[in-house]
């Protein structure tokens, strides 16, 4: 069933053209770009970036959209706590990637393409050495490829952050949205609008354009076709990025790539980055899909599920992942900047038995304006999760607003630095348990 994540790396070219690889681009020189478009459409792919937007209707407007020139971009700039998809695709199969971003950049008419990606990543080198191969071959065309490389910043990830980065600049999001406003656009000129898709989006693509649309919907559910990347960490036996089929059950991916918990307990929460809601160890039925995880009242992101067992407090989680947004928000926008602080202020308050009686009004009264004038959906992840966690965790902030102190565990919310896959472990960058709001 695996496709985009085999069991054993690409080792060359050669080994990726053995089988079968390579002929991306030929293929949609015969289809024509309508024909790509028409495929694409037909499969039902969605963008595994974290909004879900079906992939043809997005390059379908770019297509047709006028502009100077056009840009192909590849988001390689993964930073969601939880989640390692995107560096372990590079790492099993980096052609692939460089495959689909020639081909979105042929549908668009692009001649030049970007690939931002941090500077840290021990994956860049696999990614420039299979971009100079392929280009080399003669199998992208006369395609231009242009790495950007970026700071460990969480809006780095953001596609309006991740352009103002390939410009040089810091990862500030922009108030328009790529298709609106490009590339080395001049205020006087005409725009230069760009495409902008996931890593794991445009590995699906190349293997789209290889085997059709009909091979692609054999896979996963009627509203959410294909293949789903996950990342599945916490309080699992092991740590591991695994790819299903879209529609699996949450407790199956537990048991089966995550090797059951550690501590033969249920899940009593469980992260999903920290852009949605969580949820309880009582919905390990909901179907990992855009409308399964929907109908639960969350989301399915970038399908990087942390699994905690009934010693992790979900007051202290909450704190921990409002503080990393705090931390992540770049303060354009007055309402994500403070809003994050105060939640961040409130919920460690009450971890810590001493939250005012208006803590818990004071973050539902943020997650109604939190998001308002954003220019990005940082501060819409805030709000899902804590209104998640107050919804699902109802009787702990009760709890804690008797002022006795929080006797459950602390959990550090921060991004996968590495993965150790012999050992089954995760490295994590600097731990972040809690910020300090207002430093």
């Amino acid at each position: 069933m695996a496709h985009i994540l085999p069991s054993q790396p690409i080792a060359s070219l050669t080994d990726y053209l053995a089988g079968g690889g390579g002929t991306a681009l030929s293929r949609c020189t015969e289809l024509g770009r309508q024909g790509v478009i028409s495929l694409i459409r037909a499969s039902g792919l969605r963008g595994r970036g974290g909004a879900g937007f079906p992939t043809g209707i997005k390059w379908a407007g770019l297509a047709s959209a006028e502009g100077k020139r056009k840009f192909a971009v590849c988001n390689a700039a993964e930073g969601e706590p939880g989640t390692f998809k995107d560096r372990a695709i590079i790492r099993r199969n980096p052609y692939q990637v460089v495959e689909g971003l020639a081909a979105a950049a042929f549908v668009i008419d692009a001649e030049i393409a970007f690939i931002g990606i941090k500077q840290k990543f021990n994956e860049t080198a696999r990614l420039e050495a299979a971009a100079t191969e392929l280009s080399a071959a003669g199998l992208l065309g006369d395609l231009t490829i242009t790495f950007a490389y970026g700071p460990d910043d969480y809006l780095f990830g953001e596609e309006k952050g991740l352009l103002e980065v390939i410009e040089g600049k810091e990862p500030l999001p922009r108030l328009y949205p790529p298709y609106v406003q490009g590339l080395f656009e001049e205020s006087d000129a005409q725009p230069q609008p760009a495409l902008v898709n996931n890593v794991e989006t445009l590995a699906n693509v190349t293997h789209i354009i290889g085997k059709g649309s009909e091979w692609f919907r054999g896979l996963g559910t009627a509203e959410s076709p294909g293949t789903i990347v996950c990342t599945v960490g916490g309080d699992t036996v092991v740590d591991a990025v695994a790819e299903v089929e879209l529609g699996t059950s949450l407790n199956e991916i537990l048991q089966t790539v995550g090797g059951g918990m550690t501590s033969g307990r249920d899940p009593r929460m469980i992260l999903n980055g920290v852009s949605n809601s969580p949820l309880t160890g009582a919905e390990l039925d909901t179907p990992v899909s855009f409308e399964g995880m929907k109908k639960a009242g969350s989301g399915l992101g970038s399908a990087g599920f942390t699994f905690l067992d009934d010693t992790a407090c979900p007051v202290q989680v909450a704190a921990a992942a409002s503080a990393f947004l705090y931390r992540g928000s770049c303060g354009q926008c007055p309402s994500c900047k403070l809003g994050t602080e105060a939640m961040t202020e409130h919920f460690t308050a009450l971890s810590l038995g001493a939250a005012s009686t208006e803590a818990i009004e004071e973050i539902w009264a943020w997650t109604q304006r939190i998001t308002d004038s954003n220019r990005c959906g940082l501060a819409a992840g805030q709000q899902g999760m804590a209104a998640g966690a107050m919804e699902r965790f109802p009787e702990d902030l009760t709890q804690h607003m008797t002022g006795a102190p929080c006797t459950g565990r602390a959990v550090s919310i921060t991004t996968i630095a590495d993965w150790d896959e012999v050992a089954g472990r995760f490295q994590y960058s600097q731990p972040v348990l809690r910020d300090e709001p207002g430093g």
